[in-house]
């Protein structure tokens, strides 16, 4: 491969003094994208060079970013349909190595666990209080309290970690489960809130909106109706829109993630990040789909 040639000399090049240079080389390692990366990594390994070392943490760093929006744009763009893939693509923002397989299988597991206690002639509701029996008490998951503001909540490889999420990332996780058990639970976007619907499709006109019951994945999966929608929105002195009763798309979801992260890291005052998650916000700001 020629390539590995032209790459190796590009890297030896990466500390020259002249900014002409250094840029040029820049702009032709991004352009080669993901397959330099392994390059890079070997030359900040060998060098004791703090100058060097920056250039390419910064490198490496544009490479993955740049590789985060593409995949962003091309889910957005693909219908949105796997919200799972679309929380890991924004997980991979802040761990670009993240192991998307382990995911996928501590999800399996968990819905493993719930399937083996689902019986057929269970009601919708016995159906929801064994998901939460087997999420809240058998593995432990719960609303993060104490550090709510914490950018940590807003990844789910942590929160499957930690067992310790927002109001977000834990109705992700409990409506993907339900949704692999065939469950019709999806994400409602109230405003200061995000809670889910579990869903009628005999009842999909209305003025249910089609929801059975509601459910609050950050309250250890408590179910209640929509008089207690309308009196939370009255509280917010809020009109009470069909769009906060009724399931959202999964665009709005991860858009919803990504504002979470914009205002965790704004707190941290780390401007660049919050820079680079509203690129992300963008790639999703034209989106109208339902």
């Amino acid at each position: 491969m020629e390539n590995i040639a032209e790459i190796s000399a590009l890297v030896k090049l990466l500390d020259d003094p002249d900014e002409e240079v250094y840029q040029h080389v820049e702009k032709k390692l991004l352009e080669y994208g993901g397959e330099v990366i392994h390059f890079l990594e070997n030359a900040w390994e060998q060098s004791f060079d703090g100058l060097l070392q920056e250039r390419i943490e910064n490198i490496v760093h544009q490479i993955q970013f740049n590789t985060v929006k593409e995949d962003l744009n091309l889910w957005y763009l693909s219908g949105a349909f796997d919200l799972l893939q679309g929380a890991m693509i924004i997980n991979r923002y802040q761990y670009p190595d993240l192991d998307e397989q382990k995911i996928i299988n501590q999800i399996e597991e968990i819905k493993r666990d719930i399937w083996l206690g689902l019986q057929y002639e269970m009601s919708s509701v016995e159906k929801v209080k064994l998901i939460n029996h087997v999420l809240y008490q058998q593995y432990g998951f719960g609303g993060n309290t104490k550090n709510h503001h914490d950018p940590q909540n807003s990844y789910l490889n942590q929160v499957l970690e930690s067992k310790k999420g927002n109001q977000i990332s834990l109705a992700i996780i409990y409506s993907t489960l339900a949704q692999k058990l065939d469950l019709p639970v999806y994400g409602i976007n109230l405003p200061q809130h995000f809670i889910l619907g579990y869903i009628d499709d005999s009842k999909q006109e209305g003025s249910e909106y089609g929801v059975l019951f509601y459910i609050n994945a950050f309250n250890r999966g408590n179910i209640f109706g929509k008089h207690d929608v309308d009196q939370f929105l009255r509280q917010l002195n809020l009109e009470s829109l069909p769009e906060y009763y009724r399931p959202c798309s999964n665009t709005d979801i991860i858009r919803r993630v990504i504002r979470n992260l914009i205002s965790a890291y704004e707190n941290a005052g780390a401007t660049e990040k919050v820079s680079e998650l509203n690129e992300l916000q963008n790639i999703l700001a034209e989106s109208n789909q339902e």
